[in-house]
């Protein structure tokens, strides 16, 4: 039996190409339903992953029906509000998705029953027994973890564990923006924005319903526990652009701390059988590539194609082997990514890299 610890994108990219490969697995997830918590933002899903494991998922088509209009352009602002580029990215061969409709897309594709429920594991041991919140316990053929930052399956095969990287979010919303905050909606436009100043930035997506922002900040301190409040928020951008500081002031209820953790760049493992990791579990790494969810898809259509092939230790082997130089190559980009995002110039290394290798990438969380 092939248990699959995690319903997120990875689990369950995994599970559909399984299934319709006639492979039997079985998903376990802690949350009680698909609508228990909601499901981050907007992703950008690229050719050469993650688009290419809906092909093989046989999901392609309807995910095209998935993606938002316009949503490929971006804007970049200084801190002063100066626009410094503006590019729409028709064609650009990364369309954007909310990753509430990629994962409704998954989970309407699997049967019945694929997916075990309010199934949260509390500790899996060195034999590979997986023990269940509720007493349940099992020990499966393989045991794949797609159970995220804080995997339960990791320690089987690794004890690294994620460092906090001296960035924190807070997460904030402005709804229904075309009619309560149109000024707002006419700085952020119909896809990405980014504004970028000295250690400090602010994060948006358009959604359908929605203005999603993250302000960002460098600091020693994680935004992970307590309450951040506006005018803690807003201390942080004094002296910003009173249009990025209207973000703050007209946000929609609570604002979320969201402190940016990653695993080592060159996180990788011994090869331990009848176990492997994918996604987050894997290579947890900041949002400032881009590629956290195309990641996830494409390890899971990578196992998969070997667990097909090979259902056995070599197919795991033949899986770690091409991962672990991929998940290092794009977990530098990401680390990259974020000094330049927010050195003493910014953003003024952005655009460098926008113009030299295309466009730069921030995943919705």
């Amino acid at each position: 039996m092939i248990a699959i610890i995690g319903a997120g994108l990875g689990g369950l990219t995994l599970a559909r190409i399984l299934h319709v490969n006639g492979i039997d697995a079985v998903v376990y997830e802690a949350e009680a339903s698909p609508t228990a918590r909601t499901q981050g933002g907007m992703l950008d899903i690229h050719e050469e992953s993650g688009q290419a494991a809906l092909k093989a998922a046989g999901l392609y088509d309807d995910f095209l029906g998935l993606v938002m209009p316009g949503g490929e352009a971006m804007r970049i602002y200084d801190q002063y509000g100066e626009l410094r580029l503006s590019h729409d990215h028709e064609g650009g061969g990364r369309p954007e998705v909310h990753r509430r409709d990629l994962r409704n897309l998954l989970l309407d594709s699997l049967p019945d029953g694929m997916i075990r429920w309010s199934s949260k594991v509390v500790e899996v041991t060195d034999t590979r027994e997986v023990r269940l919140s509720d007493g349940r316990t099992f020990t499966p053929d393989l045991l794949v973890g797609a159970d995220g930052a804080r995997s339960k399956v990791r320690p089987l095969v690794s004890d690294a564990t994620p460092a906090y990287l001296g960035l924190s979010f807070a997460e904030l919303n402005l709804l229904d923006p075309e009619a309560r905050h149109p000024d707002s909606a006419e700085l952020i436009g119909g896809g990405m924005m980014m504004a970028l100043g000295d250690g400090r930035g602010f994060l948006a997506h358009r959604e359908p319903d929605r203005l999603h922002v993250y302000a960002a900040v460098r600091t020693d301190a994680e935004w992970s526990a307590g309450e951040i409040t506006r005018e803690t928020l807003l201390a942080e951008f004094v002296d910003w652009d009173d249009r990025f500081l209207r973000l703050v002031h007209e946000a929609d209820g609570e604002l979320t701390p969201r402190a940016i953790h990653a695993l080592p760049i060159d996180h990788r493992w011994s090869r331990v059988p009848g176990v492997t990791l994918l996604g987050d579990a894997a290579h947890l790494m900041s949002p400032f590539a881009g590629e956290g969810a195309n990641l996830a898809m494409q390890d899971s259509a990578e196992l998969a194609a070997a667990l097909i092939a090979q259902p056995d230790e070599a197919a795991l082997a033949a899986y770690e082997s091409a991962l672990f130089p991929r998940a290092e190559l794009s977990a530098a980009e990401s680390a990259a990514n974020l000094e330049i995002s927010f050195a003493p110039d910014a953003p003024a290394g952005i655009l460098n890299f926008f113009a030299g290798l295309g466009r730069p990438a921030v995943s919705g969380t």
